[in-house]
């Protein structure tokens, strides 16, 4: 029986994913869970494996090519197996996420070309017509490279862009004085993707911020401490954040509140913690997520942050690694800053902004002493987190930083 390949969805939000590269030809043997290619979507880019033992066979995607999400590209089948043709094939079936949203998607898009008076021939996504408005595209002239010529978001920018960029030297819009210290830098997927959903967030999600002032000394101490039993057989340099990860999973098993998401059907409580790690990479910043860290033991958390970080900045990443965190830590510690405000990661309720630990002169005990300090900032949907549950959060991490062999053994 013939297994489809077909472009995967990673959130509700994604209509198509690029092609990047086929780690198979045509007509060669593959095994189930082996890398078959690499496509960028909307969060990084990612491998994707095998479904099903076989032979890769009826490739119809090319690298380089917008795909929508849920297109068959190609079929795995049984040696001497031919894969079905277009006219005898069933259409790839995308997953129950992807069919929900693609249906909310058409009658969304119908709803507003009615309101809107937009011509009834133009298939248009709402996210494109929501662009084409706002960078002022004329959607009559263009044809899409979604289905049936369905016009995309990737069809807006590349319009827009078309249109704002002039075509010779001479022209008034690049003459002049200022011309030879200015140039348009047109964004990658990822860096397009991430201003769009920051944005996203940041007009849709009533954000609020907690910060708290820490003293960073017993993390130091045990850092220390369990870096020279763990490192030698591990291979891992445990960081701060591996400690952070630790110790804030386990904190969030006490604040289900903060460990959810805001739906429209109310706040969805999620009984594990993924945490999702904000890793800079060339074209902006991924969350790659390390599941059930709650129940992960330090050695194992430092060993998988590491392969996540390095897959990363590879391009590398697989679905599973950007897919389902449930809250998110963003350090830009080792940066040397201070203090900072993160932008929440829809469907996600909270991240916590980790700033760097300095020596600071405090008071202790009522005398001026010098300790290593560190600002933590959390960002709260304020539809799912209230100030005071954003405080007690806040507070129990702060004792567990105190003392972290509580929690961490």
């Amino acid at each position: 029986m013939p297994f489809s390949v077909v472009m995967p969805a990673l959130e509700m939000a994604q209509e198509t994913g690029k092609l990047l590269a086929w780690r198979k030809k045509e007509g060669e043997i593959v095994s189930k869970g082996e890398p078959l290619l690499e496509i960028e979507t909307d969060k990084a880019v990612v491998e994707v494996e095998a479904p099903a033992d076989g032979m890769l066979a009826g490739i119809v995607a090319t690298e380089g090519a917008e795909i929508p999400v849920g297109q068959t590209i190609a079929w795995i089948v049984a040696p001497g197996e031919q894969p079905p043709t277009d006219g005898a094939s069933t259409p790839a079936v995308p997953s129950a996420r992807a069919s929900a949203h693609a249906k909310n998607e058409e009658a969304k898009s119908a709803a507003v070309s009615l309101t809107r008076g937009a011509p009834a021939a133009t298939k248009i996504s709402p996210k494109a017509r929501r662009m084409a408005k706002e960078l002022g595209v004329d959607i009559t002239s263009l044809h899409g490279s979604g289905p049936d010529g369905e016009i995309l978001a990737s069809d807006i920018q590349a319009a827009h862009i078309g249109a704002t960029v002039p075509s010779s030297p001479g022209d008034p819009a690049v003459s002049g004085p200022s011309s030879s210290v200015s140039r348009l830098e047109v964004p990658t997927t990822v860096g397009r993707i991430m201003a769009e959903r920051t944005t996203q967030s940041w007009t849709t999600i009533p954000h609020f911020f907690v910060s708290r002032d820490l003293d960073a000394s017993a993390l130091n101490d045990y850092r220390t401490r369990v870096a020279a039993d763990i490192e030698p057989s591990n291979g891992a340099r445990i960081t701060h954040t591996d400690l952070l990860v630790a110790i804030v999973s386990r904190v969030l098993l006490k604040h289900p509140r903060l460990n959810a998401s805001w739906t429209p059907d109310g706040i969805r409580l999620h009984h594990q913690v993924n945490m999702g790690v904000a890793i800079a990479v060339e074209d902006g910043v991924v969350a790659a997520v390390i599941p059930n860290a709650h129940a992960t033991g330090l050695a194992e958390t430092a060993r998988q942050r590491r392969e996540l970080s390095e897959r990363a900045k590879a391009g590398k990443l697989r679905p599973a690694d950007i897919s389902d965190a449930t809250f998110t830590i963003s350090n830009l510690g080792m940066y040397r800053v201070d203090q900072f405000s993160a932008i929440i990661t829809p469907p996600q309720a909270a991240i916590l902004a980790v700033g760097a630990i300095t020596d600071r002169v405090v008071a202790v005990q009522g005398k001026p002493a010098v300790r290593p300090m560190m600002i933590l900032t959390l960002s709260c949907d304020h539809r799912v987190i209230d100030g005071a549950r954003a405080a007690t959060f806040l507070d129990d991490l702060a004792g567990a930083v105190a003392e972290p062999s509580k929690l961490l053994f």
